[in-house]
């Protein structure tokens, strides 16, 4: 459930605001993502309430929003990260304090919005040399990172790995971040331009999948032996390609699914080579306080070192969420989309 509420004419309860936010009321195109006016009610114990500054846009949002995940309650606000100023404390908040940036990530939605209440929990404080829109360009995605390379598989020096949509956002920093532990990285895209992405960002070898077979082409580079772990958002269309690419013991990480959904797969389908699979979501790996301070510490130690890079490929104002919709999905952009309210 999100925590803000179509306002009707009239008084609000005390202590509310009124915003403007993004509200779905039925699933479908980019054009159900209309913008309204909601109350936002006084934060209750726990709770902070910030002024948004920055709304990072997610293929998440674009899959709650088409009906492929019904797990926003309609009509409600989408977004899962956002970066803002705290403006009210609720009771029993430590560590907080008016005036204080932050970002969080949430599985609750809400984040399309000018103004919203916010468990205290999830709220992270920012850099100070990190800008708004670069926080809600890496937080959600340089934690996916983070989980992806420390947390589902520990990438290892020397070792090799698979990097599907390269020169996207999360495949940016997990070719930086597996660069920086020690890997060699495959990357696959679509275009030469998304190539030139890819290498800057730590791949030192790149597949144009659409022109040729990136299975073939990783087991030339790899001598056969294929990859310690491919890490593919892409879903349907590369899953089994993906497989057929890891070497024995290695892991299909399954993060996402930009092409559609990935069809059954038998268990005895991974025991030739005795691979395993997963299919991680983020939000349960950032369940405990000290898990979230650890891998948002980890994500910004290597953004001030300068390994990991926060860069906003297009900003948009809130009321364009549908059109930020219809550029990420039809892959336009090579950095992060913000929304701004």
């Amino acid at each position: 459930m999100t925590d803000i509420a179509h306002a009707a004419p009239g008084s609000i309860a005390m202590g509310g605001i009124r915003a403007q936010a993004i509200v779905l009321r039925e699933t479908g195109g980019p054009e159900t993502l209309r913008l309204e006016e909601v109350a936002v009610g006084a934060p209750g114990p726990g709770e902070i309430r910030i002024r948004q500054t920055a709304i990072g846009v997610n293929f998440h949002d674009c899959y709650v929003r088409s009906g492929l995940y019904q797990t926003l309650p309609l009509p409600g606000t989408p977004g899962i990260e956002a970066v803002g100023v705290i403006t009210d404390l609720g009771e029993g908040v430590p560590g907080f304090a008016v005036g204080q940036r932050v970002g969080y990530v949430s599985a609750g939605y809400g984040a399309y919005a000018e103004a919203r209440c916010l468990p205290a929990r999830l709220a992270v404080a920012l850099p100070d040399r990190l800008s708004d829109a670069g926080a809600a360009s890496i937080l959600l995605k340089g934690l996916t990172a983070c989980m992806l390379v420390r947390r589902v598989h520990v990438v290892a020096p020397d070792e090799t790995i698979l990097v599907h949509a390269a020169a996207g956002g999360v495949g940016q920093l997990l070719c930086a971040w597996a660069r920086h532990l020690g890997a060699r990285v495959i990357g696959t895209v679509g275009s030469p331009e998304k190539a030139e992405v890819a290498r800057r960002a730590g791949a030192d070898h790149v597949v144009l999948y659409r022109e040729e077979d990136f299975v073939a082409r990783v087991h030339a580079i790899t001598g056969g032996e294929g990859v310690a772990a491919a890490y593919d958002a892409v879903g349907r269309d590369t899953f089994l390609g993906s497989l057929a690419c890891l070497a024995p013991l290695g892991i299909l990480v399954n993060y996402g699914q930009a092409s559609g959904p990935v069809d059954p797969l038998p268990p005895s389908a991974l025991a030739a080579k005795s691979n395993t699979l997963a299919r991680p979501i983020v939000f349960h790996h950032l369940r405990s306080r000290a898990a979230l301070d650890g891998m948002a510490g980890a994500l910004f130690g290597l953004v001030e070192a300068g390994i990991l890079r926060a860069e906003t490929g297009l900003t948009l104002p809130l009321a364009q969420a549908g059109e930020s919709h219809r550029i990420l999905e039809a892959r336009r952009t090579t950095g992060a989309v913000v929304l701004v309210p």
